[in-house]
């Protein structure tokens, strides 16, 4: 029997710090941490790597983030990874669950998640997953 797909539905609030040292002139490195809110009552903390002219339109990034709590009633953490550019006025954004990082009762997760940015700035995301 296949596993049920459920989704979870909230808002998250991201701060992002610079972190040193810089791979180079061309690839920045921060650190960030997020708050969740919604069906994920969770915190997030990870390192995002990008490179680019966001200013410009034309930049790209990846990340890796552990994130810790409660999703569904259930206690646990997991990893997201994610990829994201941008270019000629078009966006690609991938989030997914990481294989193999559910711990707890979160333990065989697996996922995606969608994201999208209010005008207001507020950052809501949809979590297809299944455990």
């Amino acid at each position: 029997m296949a596993p049920v797909r459920t989704i979870a539905r909230g808002t998250f609030e991201i701060q992002m710090s610079p972190s040193s040292p810089e791979l180079s002139g061309a690839v920045a490195r921060f650190d960030f941490t997020k708050t969740f809110r919604g069906d994920l009552e969770a915190v997030g903390a990870g390192v995002m790597l990008s490179a680019g002219d966001p200013t410009q339109g034309a930049a790209g990034y990846v990340a890796i983030e552990t994130v810790s709590g409660r999703l569904g009633g259930q206690t646990g953490e997991f990893v997201m990874q994610q990829l994201g550019s941008m270019f000629g006025g078009s966006q690609v954004l991938q989030y997914e669950v990481v294989p193999g990082s559910g711990r707890g009762e979160l333990e065989g997760m697996t996922g995606a998640l969608h994201l999208t940015v209010d005008e207001d700035g507020t950052h809501r995301y949809e979590l297809e997953y299944s455990i």
